[in-house]
């Protein structure tokens, strides 16, 4: 993987190609960026490039932040994300990526944290069943049976029961770039990705490539 930028979502629409059918895309606000840290073998153990994206008043910034930018020689940004990279010998610290490394037909992997949907039970969080709405059942959204008695008294761990639904961070494979729009920093990607409005967005090539 040897592409790779920060990203906003803007929301979803939809646009029409050349032969009137409709595709449904994700519009993303994405860079321009900042390389503020190369990582490599020798000094990490790995190779990685670290992004900053998005504006933010330099009173805001922490003294150890603060450091970590002024060493790179780079303003501070809102947003740090890493990725790991097979080589970074054509990158150094300071330089700007935009969205033009990406072109119309590009497969990418798309990251972001999900919606928050708060504490919810099994049914909507885990697509059970209800039991009978009759006043006598007793049982009706209920998530079913801890367990056995004496052995082994107590519930197996991974059991499906209510709990904080959302807020993850997953990660969409092959997605496609429809269009590439430069001077608004926007990349068109087909289909949906993760969160709500605004969130931030890693994007990178596709580790399966294929679509």
């Amino acid at each position: 993987m040897n592409k790779a930028i920060i990203g906003r979502k803007i929301g979803m629409t939809q646009i029409f190609d050349e032969n009137g059918v409709v595709i449904p895309v994700t519009v993303i606000e994405a860079g321009p960026c900042k390389v503020v840290q190369l990582k490599t073998t020798e000094t990490d153990g790995y190779n990685a490039v670290q992004l900053g994206y998005g504006k933010i008043k330099e009173k805001k910034v922490n003294k150890p932040i603060k450091g970590h930018f002024t060493k790179g020689n780079v303003e501070p940004t809102k947003h740090l994300r890493e990725f790991r990279m097979s080589d970074v010998s054509n990158s150094k610290v300071g330089d700007e990526i935009k969205v033009d490394i990406f072109s119309a037909g590009d497969v990418v992997d798309i990251q972001g944290k999900t919606k928050g949907k708060g504490f919810q039970g099994v049914i909507k969080r885990h697509g059970q069943s209800r039991g009978p709405m009759g006043h006598g059942s007793m049982y009706h959204r209920r998530p079913g049976s801890m367990g056995a008695c004496s052995t082994p008294s107590r519930v197996f761990k991974g059991k499906k029961l209510p709990g904080h639904m959302g807020n993850t961070t997953i990660t969409i494979q092959n997605l496609k770039i429809v269009k590439v729009d430069v001077e608004k920093n926007a990349i068109l990607v087909k289909g949906s990705v993760p969160g709500n409005k605004g969130v931030i967005l890693k994007i990178k090539d596709a580790v399966k490539a294929s679509v």
